[in-house]
């Protein structure tokens, strides 16, 4: 447990320098519940309020209902906390997909901090004391003064409130798009907690909540599949498999980016060219071009090339070329101790940029992402030793599927006109034509949205 703590503390202080020049406020004090008090573990005095869930109807295919009015009104006055808890997402965002990155050597990879974080803080609304506390630590919540035996819970609820007004930065746009949807199945007679079922929808732009026969699994697949697909607009298809007749809760989030590029691309310029996957394998993929001032780094201490594009408003994404001879996993490798510092370090010059059209999605297992960072975190948030007595009646209560299923798509086309090349400027060629690695990142807050790596944009 000493490991886990002292690991958890370190990647806490991620970013934390370039907020030196404010008054430091510790997160959990942001985020704490109303009754901070050190309650033991071993006990559990809170009451559980539950519901009964809706059964799956193919027929009534619309989202749980919500009140927006309380939802706007509970939303108000807390961007000043988004900046906090970006730092807390973007720590452990980074390290999972660290981890995932590494699993995934020779295939494009995706992961987005800000929709995983939620759903680990969706889980977190029903968690024990003791599996609570575990949370706390992972998340970068927890109480510097709690003993050993005792958690001082935050509210999860402001939390998740949190990643939802970061989500509705990116949508002030006026271009950039954020979906959020979120499922979860139960089986018949099952009935979740309250805390939970609205932690969902604090999460996400709809939520759907349904009871299933597990009985068989097979027709349950089928029947789940569907409706998914249906509620989603097809974006989402057959993305629950290997079902079990004892399964407690199947849950999925999804997260959909739609971005466009500040400053459009042209289009006449944008033709078949060669991508190197690795030293043996090239393939051909449109690629676009553009010539025009952009912010960007040669780090010649980490052997890469850094760019800033804008996207439309309130984005942009940051996107890493390693130098020729270095490996895409030497630049990964640093990630959490130096996307600070590319962004302090980007300076204005005149690029004649070449970058492959590409748009990506991936389903990613929450199990596995927390398991490649360690096995005992992944045991004692979901795993065996996880205890979800605040989550359902139903004793014990396990986390059968827990996935996100994360999308990026660009649009070709830009919110501004093309900006003219200043006379007598000499570009410098930038192509990018080999892996490289790009995040995702809101501007205001500094919250990765998403990050990912480009081995084949085929693909």
């Amino acid at each position: 447990m000493k490991r886990f703590t002292l690991v958890l503390l370190l990647c806490s202080c991620i970013f934390c320098g370039s907020s030196a020049n404010r008054v430091y406020v510790h997160p959990f004090n942001l985020f704490a519940a109303e009754n901070v008090s050190c309650e033991t573990l071993q006990t559990q005095t809170k009451s559980l309020e539950t519901i009964s869930m809706v059964p799956l109807d193919m027929n009534v295919l619309t989202p749980d209902i919500r009140n927006m009015s309380q939802v706007d009104i509970q939303r108000q006055n807390i961007r000043e906390t988004t900046a906090v808890l970006a730092k807390l997402l973007n720590s452990v965002g980074l390290r999972m997909y660290q981890a995932l990155s590494g699993k995934q050597q020779s295939s494009n990879t995706l992961l987005s901090p800000v929709n995983t974080y939620g759903s680990l803080v969706t889980f977190y609304l029903g968690a024990a004391k003791k599996t609570a506390r575990s949370y706390q630590l992972l998340l970068g919540l927890s109480s510097d003064t709690d003993r050993e035996d005792c958690v001082s819970l935050v509210d999860g609820h402001r939390v998740l409130r949190t990643l939802q007004s970061i989500n509705s930065l990116v949508d002030d746009g006026p271009k950039d798009e954020i979906s959020t949807q979120v499922w979860a199945f139960t089986p018949t007679h099952t009935q979740l907690s309250v805390d939970f079922v609205h932690g969902t929808q604090d999460f996400s732009d709809s939520s759907f909540i349904r009871s299933v026969d597990f009985s068989n699994t097979q027709e349950t697949e089928q029947q789940v599949n569907s409706f998914v697909e249906k509620t989603s607009g097809g974006k989402v298809k057959n993305i629950f498999t290997e079902l079990n007749t004892s399964s407690n809760l199947l849950f999925l989030s999804s997260f959909n980016f739609q971005g466009n590029w500040k400053t459009v691309f042209q289009a006449e310029k944008t033709s078949e060219q060669e991508f190197y996957v690795d030293e043996t394998t090239t393939i051909m993929t449109p690629v676009m071009m553009h010539t025009g001032p952009y912010h960007y780094l040669n780090d010649k201490v980490r052997r890469c090339t850094v760019v800033k594009l804008s996207l439309s408003k309130r984005s942009y994404m940051l996107l890493v070329l390693p130098h020729e001879g270095t490996s895409l996993g030497e630049i990964e490798s640093k990630l959490l101790t130096v996307i600070s510092y590319w962004n302090e370090n980007l300076q204005e010059g005149l690029l004649e940029l070449s970058l492959p059209k590409f748009s990506m999605s991936a389903v990613n297992n929450l199990h596995d992402l927390l398991a490649n960072m360690d096995p005992e975190i992944e045991a004692k948030l979901l795993g065996a030793q996880a205890e979800f007595s605040q989550l359902s009646n139903t004793k014990p209560f396990t986390v059968y599927k827990a996935l996100n299923k994360v999308t990026f798509e660009m649009s070709e086309e830009g919110t501004d006109a093309q900006t003219k090349t200043q006379d007598g400027g000499i570009p410098l060629k930038l192509s990018i034509n080999r892996p490289f690695f790009f995040s995702i990142i809101e501007e205001d807050s500094g919250a990765i949205l998403m990050l990912g790596k480009i081995i084949n944009p085929a693909l």
